[in-house]
C-alpha cells in the first residue's frame, strides 16, 4: 500500500511541476504599468509604461493612449527596453485616459487589454496665458519605484487553459490512484 501511494504521490508531484510551467511561457501578460491601473493623477506622466510578463514583439505591438472624448493622447513610437515598452504621453483635459495594449504571445496568440487611469487636473487650455514669463509644463513626480500590478481585469486572453490542463490533470491521478488501490485491494 505504502508502495502504491509513493508511485500517485510522485507521478501527481511530477505533474504539478510540469503542468502550470507550459502554459505560462506560451502566454504573454501585463505584469504591470506606470501609471497604474485605476490611478487618481493630479501631475500628468511625461511617458506610459507597460511591463509584460515576456518580451513583446515591436513589430506586432499595439499601444493606442485615449483620453477624454476619445482624443488620442499617446504621440510618438512606443520604446522597448526588454519586457518593457514606453508610449510618450501628452495630456489633454482632466477626466478619464484609455491604455489600450495588444501583444503577441509566443504561440501565436494575440493578447488584447487596457487600463484606465484618471487626470485630476488637466493641461491648460490654448485660452489660458500664462501669468509668467517662463511656460510652466508639468513635471512628472519621482517614481519610488515601479510596483507590479496583476494584469487588468479588463485584459482579454483565452488564459484558463492552464487551469483545464491542472483539472484533467488532477482527474487523471485521481482515476489511476484509484485504479491501483482497487487492483491492491482484489490482490
Amino acid at each position: 500500500m505504502a508502495r502504491t501511494w509513493s508511485v500517485v504521490l510522485g507521478v501527481a508531484l511530477g505533474v504539478s511541476v510540469l503542468l502550470p510551467a507550459a502554459p505560462a511561457a506560451a502566454h504573454n501578460s501585463l505584469t504591470g504599468s506606470d501609471p497604474k491601473d485605476g490611478a487618481r493623477l493630479a501631475t500628468a506622466p511625461k511617458r506610459i509604461e507597460l511591463r509584460f510578463l515576456a518580451r513583446p514583439a515591436p513589430d506586432t505591438t499595439k499601444i493606442t493612449v485615449t483620453g477624454p472624448d476619445n482624443v488620442p493622447a499617446g504621440v510618438g513610437a512606443p520604446t522597448f527596453a526588454g519586457s518593457r515598452v514606453s508610449v510618450p504621453f501628452t495630456a489633454g483635459p482632466a477626466g478619464v485616459y484609455i491604455v489600450a495594449y495588444q501583444v503577441s504571445s509566443t504561440d501565436g496568440h494575440q493578447v488584447k487589454g487596457e487600463l484606465r487611469f484618471t487626470l485630476t487636473t488637466g493641461a491648460p487650455t490654448a485660452s489660458a496665458a500664462p501669468t509668467s514669463a517662463a511656460p510652466s509644463t508639468p513635471v512628472a513626480p519621482p517614481s519610488a519605484g515601479l510596483s507590479p500590478t496583476p494584469a487588468a481585469a479588463r485584459a482579454q486572453d483565452d488564459g484558463g487553459t492552464g487551469r483545464w490542463w491542472l483539472v484533467g490533470a488532477v482527474v487523471v491521478l485521481g482515476a489511476l490512484g484509484g485504479v491501483l488501490l482497487l487492483r491492491r485491494r482484489r490482490a
